[in-house]
């Protein structure tokens, strides 16, 4: 017999900022069995592969661009040769990953700025980050965390924006709103895994459209209205 999800309606709400906090402690537990340890699914070799990749992956499949870097790095394989680079050719060189001539730009940037401003390292805080063209918030986040092991802040990228808000982690839309309302709720230890965790589970289950509702652990505790019952 095929196993069902559980409606929406039948699924207990939390009442009390209590229960609220235990709800989430227990989809913390649940996406740490489903995806424990989940890594960063760019591929890089070093903080300046993984910014640029993460510059590169805006608007984008990480598909994609895993696709692209290993012949982008071994075009450019110094930092200095993409603050050297022809923002045209550099831009055909990433066309497929879309918005190539803005991307391109930041790329340059990037590395001209690290260079003169950074001794050629990748900087280690949030503010510094932010100081870098094509760096917002998200990609600071990513590359903070995952090559520093810093919680500066949460990811949010579609999969996490849609994830969270249909576990009711949030109410809000704006991805710096959204990441404001799970950093409240969300144990600072967890602020790197926790947005990889729903990356993986965006892909794998928690899809856009007609989500895997029976198959997910999540289910007796999600209420989401657009469950696939």
């Amino acid at each position: 017999m095929t196993p069902k999800a559980t409606p929406p309606k039948l699924v207990p709400r939390p009442k009390t900022a209590a229960g609220r906090a235990d709800r989430v402690r227990g989809i913390l537990r649940l996406l740490d069995k489903m995806y424990p340890k989940p890594a960063v699914p760019l591929l890089h070799r070093n903080c300046w592969e993984l910014l640029v990749a993460t510059i590169l992956s805006a608007q984008c499949t990480d598909k994609r661009v895993n696709e692209v870097t290993p012949g982008l790095f071994r075009k450019y394989p110094l930092m200095a040769d993409f603050a050297a680079a022809n923002p045209a050719e550099l831009g055909n060189d990433i066309r497929s990953t879309g918005f190539f001539n803005n991307k391109s730009k930041s790329l340059i940037g990037a590395a001209r700025t690290i260079l003169a401003d950074f001794r050629g390292e990748v900087p280690q805080t949030m503010d510094e980050m932010l100081t870098i063209p094509g760096v917002a918030r998200k990609t600071a986040n990513v590359v903070l965390g995952a090559c520093f092991h810093i919680p500066a802040g949460v990811v949010v990228d579609t999969h996490v924006q849609r994830n969270a808000q249909r576990l009711d982690l949030t109410k809000n839309t704006p991805p710096v709103k959204i990441e404001q309302d799970l950093m409240k709720i969300i144990p600072r230890e967890k602020w790197i895994d926790f947005p990889l965790q729903l990356i993986y589970h965006g892909r794998a289950l928690c899809i856009a459209r007609k989500p895997r509702c029976a198959e997910c652990r999540l289910d007796p505790i999600c209420y989401a209205k657009d469950k696939t019952v």
